[in-house]
């Protein structure tokens, strides 16, 4: 029998990012159960979109949410990424998250 998600695998990415904004790609792919490069390709599709902003950390990468960015879709425009996201990801999570980042 097929699974599926209510999320998206870009949600999810995000919400994975939300988590540990040191994330590796390889992370975000086993969590997802997809591959590094499709990881690669919806960490690239969100920081193209405006959504996370990725920054060298040494080897690594290290990204910021811009949680006042919309959502997009038509039906729920008004909201925004950290509203979301303030519902999926715990709250302390978050706020260690955006004190790291601001």
């Amino acid at each position: 029998m097929a699974t599926w998600s209510f999320l998206t695998n870009h949600a999810r990415a995000l919400v994975c990012i939300a988590h540990d904004p040191g994330v590796r790609l390889r992370d975000i792919a086993a969590t997802l159960g997809i591959t590094e490069r499709s990881a690669y390709s919806i960490v690239t599709d969100l920081a193209d979109g405006g959504y996370v902003v990725k920054e060298k950390d040494g080897r690594r990468n290290r990204y910021r949410i811009q949680p006042h960015r919309p959502l997009g879709e038509s039906i729920i425009q008004e909201r925004t990424i950290g509203e979301v996201l303030d519902v999926l990801v715990e709250s302390k999570t978050r706020r260690r998250g955006r004190s790291e980042s601001g």
